[in-house]
């Protein structure tokens, strides 16, 4: 075996072997290709600076060997190369060694024996430093990964909460226009699907903030027509989003009390967000104008919801019998029954009666007793 620490000593300390091995790491990888040539030969030196040491030693690699695979792992990690790079180019120096001395081993008449003794100890050997590199490249890339995500989530909140921003960078431009998104998802654990839509839509941040997911993106993201209710504001600079953001807030607010699902223009929400902020003059509405609907009667819910649709439908009883799954002319005669009922017609005045009847008619539904909120969520938005 000394014979073969010998010969081991004198390959990795050739230069030609050095070289020959940073040829083969950099062949088998296009991003340690692309690194500098001099990174890859100082760490390929320090790896096999490490085997020769520790074939010299008790055949475990040292401090110093493994210090040098974990520069080399956290070193690739902040230059961007995956690890299964790093692994081939590590693998393909390790092979060029093996190839190197064995067949220097045979040329001197080493014992196949001993060579394959030696060979089993250089692989213990740099299979220990390939776990210390793998690890230092994952601790080296998690905190990357996560310092990058802290300074990304902390620009988000200081702009949606109108706060100076000193350095507005990746992936933002302060010359761009972005669209603030805030959804209903508040619990971490089931943000995934959600941030991963968000995020598809083009370069931007996504985090938490104020206990809800929003993002800051470019184009309008597309969410599930189905999924938790969100609100897309127009574009903006980075710099003015904040009062878009506050009001984004309240749309989700008034979005998620009305029963509504997946995403909405802020602008589409406009009359829905503002009509609840005053919610007394709403019921004052309410009596004025169907103070002779008795709320406990389903039937008097039902004219209610069916007008409340009409509105919604602009008018169209076609398109109202076909959201209510029933005959026009069941509809035509709910809205006679309330007509006499009321005194008062929902689509015969001007765009102030018809606002009127249509914030009477949600405040009243909305304090039908159960289940007649059911009734008017659908036909809160045209379709």
């Amino acid at each position: 075996m000394d014979r073969f620490v010998g010969l081991v000593a004198e390959r990795t300390a050739d230069p030609g072997v050095l070289a020959a091995a940073v040829r083969a790491a950099r062949a088998a990888s296009e991003l340690v290709a692309a690194l500098p040539e001099r990174e890859v030969r100082r760490h390929t030196r320090a790896l096999l600076d490490g085997v020769r040491s520790a074939l010299r030693g008790d055949g475990e690699p040292g401090p110093r060997a493994l210090d040098a695979a974990g520069a080399l792992g956290s070193d690739r990690a902040r230059q961007g190369v995956p690890v299964a790079a790093l692994l081939d180019g590590f693998q393909a120096g390790r092979s060029h060694l093996v190839e190197s001395v064995i067949a220097e081993g045979r040329r001197r008449g080493v014992p196949a024996d001993e060579l394959l003794d030696g060979v089993t100890r250089i692989d213990h050997i740099t299979i220990m430093l390939a776990r210390r590199m793998v690890q230092a490249h994952r601790v080296a890339e998690l905190a990357a990964a996560r310092t990058a995500r802290e300074e990304h989530l902390l620009m988000l909140r200081q702009l949606l909460h109108g706060e100076a921003v000193e350095t507005l960078g990746a992936p933002l431009s302060p010359g761009g226009r972005y669209r603030c998104v805030v959804t209903a998802v508040s619990d971490p654990a089931l943000a995934g699907p959600a941030e991963q839509a968000l995020t598809a839509a083009g370069p931007g941040l996504c985090g938490f903030v104020d206990g809800r997911l929003a993002a800051l993106t470019g184009p309008e993201p597309r969410l599930p027509a189905d999924g938790p209710p969100a609100v897309v504001t127009p574009p903006a600079a980075p710099q003015g989003l904040a009062p878009l953001y506050a009001l984004a807030r309240q749309a989700l607010r008034a979005a998620e009390a009305a029963g509504l699902t997946g995403l909405h223009r802020l602008a589409d929400l406009a009359l829905l967000t503002a009509t609840p902020a005053d919610a007394d003059l709403g019921a004052l509405l309410a009596r004025s104008l169907l103070g002779a609907l008795d709320p406990s009667d389903p039937f008097h819910r039902e004219l209610a919801a069916t007008a409340l649709s009409q509105l919604a439908h602009g008018g169209r009883t076609d398109r109202t019998a076909a959201e209510l799954h029933v005959h026009p002319n069941t509809v035509k005669y709910r809205l006679r029954r309330l007509r006499e009922l009321t005194g008062g017609d929902p689509l015969d005045g001007g765009v102030e009666h018809t606002a009127h009847w249509w914030w009477a008619l949600r405040s009243w539904l909305g304090r039908a007793g159960p289940g007649a909120g059911q009734l008017y969520q659908r036909w809160v938005l045209p379709p």
